[in-house]
């Protein structure tokens, strides 16, 4: 007695399912410029590679005890490949129901959720819907409210605290659809199909009086730029896979492995006279931080994460011989260098990221401190700053730092950790004190000044006779910096570094003792 009748039938249901909210609502998503969730999970994962769970959950219809249709559960879940590593992803079906959860049926995503937490697997959330309590519509077949509930917010918590975390918003996401996407260690949208809100328009327009659409309420431009609730902008659905892919190659699997090293083609020993140069003899001329990153990091290995927030700081992962490395920056373009709110923000957050998963970082130092005036004030920019320095501070994966140029006031100070070997390699362009010379002569020699004739011609006197004392040589042979090198001796030098890191990872293994915030 054979059972091919009954795996027929999971066939024939299987493929029901795969017709999603039916083919009008599945043009209607293409028409709008968008994938559908189970064409997302196709260019996502490696060919052939997804397993779906729950492929047959959803609200059926029966003619006697025959199923004639069903409108499948709009979360699609499984595991897959990406690049070969498996991991779990979850998407929303938006065809149904636009991906609210009163259309999950039995709340698949708080499975996945807890797939990937307890098999120490990553998990990629593809979000596309509101994903919380779904329409007020529903009352009138529940005929009942409810009091709000977060489901699965303990998972995602603690998986912050355990495996990587991505998450793309492919589409209007608003409510616990947001929160999903921002509770993740990486984010991205796409530019002008997805946009991201506490609510949506309609909502908005009744609650507050605002009437706008929905790309000036949520679009990518607000929250990659401005509010850095997600962390990278991109053209299409399909570079924000390519995305997703890349950021999770510089990561291991779970907070209790060590990062994956890639082969290395690129000499470890390889010196670029360009270095010897690229910093301008003029203090007003900034330099290309981020080509000082490229030159010194393995070819092509530099992936940048919230370019357009929080702009004088740049962050990222690169890899040296091989080795993933987080990657802190100061960009001289950009306020100078000077450490406003949101680039507080954003420092604290990736910190959290690189000790969480065991990266080691390198950090190239041209910090001028923490942005002074009425604006880096109203930032409240020294309580953020201090959150940063702390997450430097509770940090125990292995540091470098390259002091590229300056290192000035509190927050330069935290280039390092100073209570710990805090190694470091400075730059003969390198300059550093609590004040900058120039405006720390107008506050130290304030009285001087004012009782001068030409307290021009003084101020410039007392700035030319101090500024032969900032030369870099003179703090080393007090040994105040340990050492300083030859531009071109940067990418040596780390790649050594990097082995010996690589090295001491093992008893980085495990959770943190405190957990990573979103």
């Amino acid at each position: 007695m054979s059972w091919k009748p009954e795996v027929d039938e999971l066939r024939r249901r299987e493929e029901l399912a795969r017709r999603m909210g039916g083919e009008e609502r599945v043009q209607r998503q293409h028409d709008a410029g968008r994938l559908t969730v189970r064409e997302r999970i196709e260019r996502l994962a490696d060919p052939g590679s997804f397993h779906e769970l729950g492929a047959l959950t959803g609200v059926p219809v029966y003619e006697g005890d025959r199923l004639v249709e069903i409108r499948p559960s709009n979360f699609v879940a499984g595991s897959a490949r990406l690049d070969g590593r498996r991991v779990v992803l979850g998407g929303d079906d938006f065809t149904v129901r636009g991906g609210a959860a009163d259309g999950t049926v039995g709340y698949k995503a708080g499975y996945a959720e807890r797939m990937a937490l307890e098999l120490r697997l990553p998990i990629v959330r593809l979000v596309d819907g509101t994903g919380g309590g779904g329409s007020v519509k529903s009352l009138e077949s529940t005929r009942r409210t409810y009091v709000p509930a977060n489901p699965a917010m303990e998972i995602m918590t603690e998986s912050l605290a355990t495996v990587p975390v991505v998450a793309a918003a492919l589409g209007p996401v608003a409510g616990l659809g947001a929160a999903r996407v921002v509770l993740s260690h990486f984010s991205v949208m796409p530019r002008g199909s997805a946009q991201l809100f506490v609510a949506g328009p309609p909502v908005v327009r009744r609650g507050v009086g605002q009437d706008v659409d929905k790309e000036t309420l949520g679009g990518s431009q607000i929250h990659t730029r401005e509010s850095g609730a997600v962390d990278n902008e991109v053209a299409s659905e399909d570079e924000a896979f390519a995305q997703i892919r890349r950021f999770l190659s510089y990561l291991p699997s779970s907070v209790y492995e060590l990062p994956p090293v890639a082969p290395c083609a690129d000499p470890v020993t390889r010196r670029e006279d360009e270095l010897l140069q690229i910093v301008p003899r003029s203090r007003r001329q900034p330099h290309d931080v981020r080509r000082i990153i490229r030159l010194v990091c393995d070819s092509e290995s530099f992936f940048e994460l919230q370019p357009r927030f929080g702009r004088s700081l740049v962050t990222g992962f690169g890899r040296l011989a091989g080795r993933p490395v987080g990657v802190l920056a100061n960009d001289p373009k950009w306020l100078g260098g000077a450490i406003d709110g949101p680039a507080s923000d954003k420092w604290t957050r990736f910190v959290d990221l690189c000790d969480t998963f065991h990266l080691p970082v390198v950090n190239f130092v041209d910090n001028p401190g923490f942005l002074i005036g009425v604006t880096g004030e109203r930032q409240g920019t020294i309580r953020r700053g201090a959150r940063a320095i702390a997450a430097v501070y509770q940090a125990t994966v292995p540091w470098c730092s390259v002091i590229v140029r300056r290192v000035f006031g509190v927050a330069g100070a935290a280039h390092g950790n100073h209570s710990k070997l805090n190694l470091r390699y400075a730059w003969p362009s390198g300059e550093w004190g609590s004040l900058p010379i120039e405006g720390g002569v107008e506050a130290a020699y304030k009285r001087e000044l004012l009782a001068a004739a030409d307290p021009d011609a003084l101020r410039r006197e007392l700035e030319q006779k101090l500024g032969a004392m900032r030369s870099p040589f003179r703090t080393a042979e007090i040994f105040g910096v340990e050492e300083i090198i030859d531009p071109r001796d940067t990418r040596p030098l780390l790649c050594e570094w990097v082995e010996t890191a690589y090295r001491l990872l093992p008893s980085e293994i495990g959770p943190k003792l405190r957990g990573m915030r979103p």
